[in-house]
C-alpha cells in the first residue's frame, strides 16, 4: 500500500529544518531504517535549499511543496516551487541530467562513470592515508585514556604539537594536489567529482565538527552563525585527537584566515567616519548590517561606553536564530560596558530588499551600509540589483562597504570539496562592474591582508 505525506512550507531558510523534522518523523513511522531516513531527509533539505535560491516567489501565497510518497519498492520525493519563464532552459538540461542517470541501474554508478580516474585514483589514496593517521591517533588515544583529566590534556597537547603538525602538512601537501587535479574542471565536473568526493570520505569529514556543519548545513546554508564562531574561537574541538586537527586545519586555511580579518576592516572604516571632519559629534552615526549574522564585529566596533553612544545599528538577515544570537551579543556588552546600544532587528531577505520598493520610506538612509558575505553566494545579475538597491539605502556623503572572496582565494577547493561550501569568487573587474548601474558612482577595491578577499569601497556623492 502506498504511504505518502504532503508539506507545505514558506520560502524562508528556518523551514528546512521544520521541513527536515516532519519529514523524519513521518519516515522513522514506515518503519524505515536510520540511514535510508538520514539520506533522504538531507535530500529534501538540499531540494529546499535550492528551492528557495532558485525559485520564484512573487507573492505571499507563494510556496512551496514536499510530497513524499512510499510504496513497495520505491521512495520518491518530489519538491515543487514556482518558477519564471527563464527557468525553462535550466529544466531542459535537468530532464536530460535525469534521463542520463535513468541509464544506470544504480545512480552512484552515474557520477562514477564521469569522474576522471586520476581523480578516483587520488582519492582513494587520500582516503587510504586518512584512515591510517585515524587509526595511527586513536591508538594513541587509547594508550592514555586512563589517565587523570590534566595528564591527559597534557599528553593530547604534546601530540597535537608534534605529530599533529605533521599531519596538518600532509593535509597541505594533499589540497595542493587536489588543485593540480581539479583546476581546469567546469562547474559541472566540479559538481560531480566534489560529490564523488565527499561521499567516499564522509566518515573522516564527519570527524570534523565544522566540515560536518558546513556538509549538514543544519540551517539551511553554508556560513551559518555557528560556523563563523568556530571560524572567530580558530580552537581545536573534538572528541578524539584526530577530530581535533581535522577541525583546526580549515580554520588555519587562508579563506578562514581572511573571515577573521574582515572583522577589522568595518571596525577601522567606522572609526575613519567618526574621525571625519564632516561628522556631527552630535548625531549618531546611522549603520545597517546586511546579512549580519550574529554582528561578532559589534565586539571590535565597541569597546567603550563612549562608543555605544556614537552610533545607531540595523542589523538585517533572513535567519531569525542569527538575530537572536546578535541580541544576546548586544545584551552582553551592554552588561560589560554599562551602557546602552542603539539597534534595530531587521527579520528579511535578500529578496525583501529587491522586492519592497518602500524601504528607503521604512528604514531611511544610512551613513554606512555594509555586508561581508552576502555577496559571495549571489550571482553577478541578483548582485547588481542587490547593490544598487542597497547603495539608493546611502545617505549623501555616506560609504557603503561590501565583501567578496577574490579568484585567488586559494581555499576555493577546500572550501568547495572538503566543505560543500561553493561561493561565487570574483576578480576586481567583476566586482567594480557590479557598480555598472549606479551612475558617476565614486568607488575603489582593497583587500585584507591575505589578498584573498577584497572589499568594495563606494561613497555617495554629498548633495551641493
Amino acid at each position: 500500500m502506498l504511504q505518502s505525506m504532503k508539506l507545505t512550507v514558506s520560502p524562508k531558510w528556518e523551514e528546512i529544518e521544520k521541513a527536515r523534522a516532519k519529514s523524519t518523523e513521518f519516515l522513522k513511522v514506515q518503519g524505515l531504517e536510520d540511514e535510508t531516513v538520514y539520506t533522504v531527509t538531507m535530500v529534501i533539505s538540499e531540494l529546499i535549499e535550492n528551492s528557495i535560491k532558485y525559485g520564484t516567489f512573487d507573492s505571499p501565497e507563494s510556496k512551496i511543496t514536499i510530497c513524499i510518497e512510499i510504496g513497495p519498492q520505491l521512495l520518491t520525493v518530489e519538491v515543487i516551487n514556482p518558477v519564471n519563464e527563464t527557468s525553462e532552459y535550466h529544466l531542459n538540461r535537468l530532464d536530460k541530467t535525469i534521463q542520463w542517470i535513468r541509464g544506470h541501474q544504480d545512480p552512484f554508478e552515474a557520477y562514477i562513470e564521469r569522474v576522471k580516474p586520476v581523480f578516483k585514483e587520488y582519492t582513494a589514496n587520500l582516503l587510504y592515508d586518512l584512515n591510517v593517521y585515524k587509526s595511527f591517533f586513536d591508538e594513541l588515544d587509547a594508550e592514555y585514556s586512563s589517565e587523570p583529566k590534566h595528564v591527559r590534556s597534557y599528553i593530547q597537547k604534546t601530540i597535537i604539537e608534534t605529530e599533529g603538525r605533521k599531519f596538518m602538512r600532509f593535509l597541505d601537501n594533499k589540497l595542493e594536489e587536489l588543485e593540480q587535479i581539479v583546476s581546469g574542471f567546469t562547474r559541472e565536473e566540479h559538481e560531480c567529482h566534489g560529490f564523488y568526493f565527499r561521499k567516499q570520505l564522509w566518515n573522516i569529514i564527519c570527524c570534523s565538527p565544522i566540515m560536518k556543519r558546513t556538509n549538514l548545513k543544519p540551517r539551511g546554508y553554508a556560513g551559518d552563525s555557528e560556523m563563523m564562531r568556530m571560524i572567530y574561537l580558530n580552537q581545536y574541538q573534538g572528541e578524539s585527537t584526530f577530530s581535533k586537527l581535522m577541525h583546526k586545519h580549515p580554520l588555519e586555511a587562508v579563506a578562514a584566515q581572511a573571515v577573521r580579518q574582515r572583522r577589522k576592516v568595518i571596525a577601522q572604516k567606522l572609526r575613519e567616519m567618526q574621525n571625519a571632519p564632516v561628522t556631527s559629534s552630535s548625531q549618531k552615526l546611522k549603520a545597517l548590517s546586511v546579512a549580519s549574522g550574529p554582528a561578532f564585529e559589534l565586539r571590535d566596533i565597541l569597546s567603550s561606553p563612549q562608543d555605544c553612544g556614537k552610533y545607531h545599528f540595523a542589523l538585517l538577515d533572513q535567519d531569525s536564530a542569527a538575530l537572536q544570537e546578535a541580541a544576546l551579543l548586544v545584551n552582553r556588552l551592554e552588561r560589560e560596558l554599562g551602557a546602552k546600544v542603539s539597534v534595530d532587528y531587521l527579520n528579511a531577505s535578500v529578496r525583501t530588499v529587491l522586492a519592497r520598493r518602500e524601504l528607503l520610506k521604512e528604514w531611511g538612509q544610512f551613513d554606512f551600509v555594509y555586508s561581508m558575505g552576502l555577496f559571495d553566494y549571489l550571482t553577478p545579475p541578483v548582485a547588481t540589483a542587490v547593490l544598487t538597491r542597497l547603495y539608493s539605502l546611502v545617505k549623501p556623503g555616506g560609504w557603503m562597504l561590501v565583501g567578496n572572496f577574490h579568484v585567488s582565494n586559494p581555499s576555493k577547493y577546500y572550501m568547495a570539496y572538503w566543505n560543500d561550501w561553493v561561493i561565487y569568487h570574483r576578480t576586481e573587474e567583476e566586482f567594480l562592474d557590479l557598480l555598472k548601474k549606479i551612475p558617476s558612482v565614486q568607488a575603489y577595491i582593497s583587500f585584507e591582508e591575505t589578498g584573498s578577499q577584497m572589499f568594495l569601497h563606494v561613497k555617495k556623492p554629498a548633495r551641493g
